[in-house]
């Protein structure tokens, strides 16, 4: 657990000397140093759920400062809690169609890779398990779409 000196005025600043702190150790060491951030709520009031680099939450320091930053989404998660009353059945096999699309997918979205391209990598999702794996192509082992890693 990294803790920031504590002569910070205030979270952001204690945030960004963290991760100034993190990014010294990793180029001292060369070696990966990776962390995890809460998002912000403004996630939750857009239409669009999939997460921005702008929702990393407390500081610009953790976009400003990381080398690559990703982020998990589950468009299923978002989905489950839009179900329409048991009264409209026209709404609710569309609800169903559309949780039987997404169930078991899950994407990384990545935000920033300081070498490298952004984009989407779309992932099998187990929930049970909180197990992530490839989806493989039709033409890939057999047209299997579950491997794991």
């Amino acid at each position: 657990l990294v803790r920031g000196t504590g002569r910070s005025e205030n979270r952001v600043n204690e945030i960004s000397e963290i991760t100034m702190g993190m990014k010294a150790i990793a180029k001292e060491l060369q070696i990966p140093v990776i962390a995890l951030s809460q998002l912000s709520r403004q996630v939750e009031n857009r239409e669009d759920k999939r997460p921005q680099l702008s929702d990393l939450r407390e500081s610009g320091s953790i976009e400003q400062d990381a080398d690559v930053v990703m982020f998990v989404y589950r468009e299923e998660y978002y989905k489950e809690r839009e179900k329409p009353g048991d009264h409209d059945l026209e709404a609710m096999a569309r609800w169903q169609e559309e949780m039987e699309r997404l169930h078991g997918r899950a994407e990384v979205v990545i935000g920033k890779q300081r070498h490298g391209p952004i984009g989407t990598v779309d992932l099998s999702f187990e929930g049970k398990f909180t197990r992530f794996g490839n989806l493989a192509q039709p033409w890939q082992d057999g047209g299997r779409d579950d491997q794991e890693f």
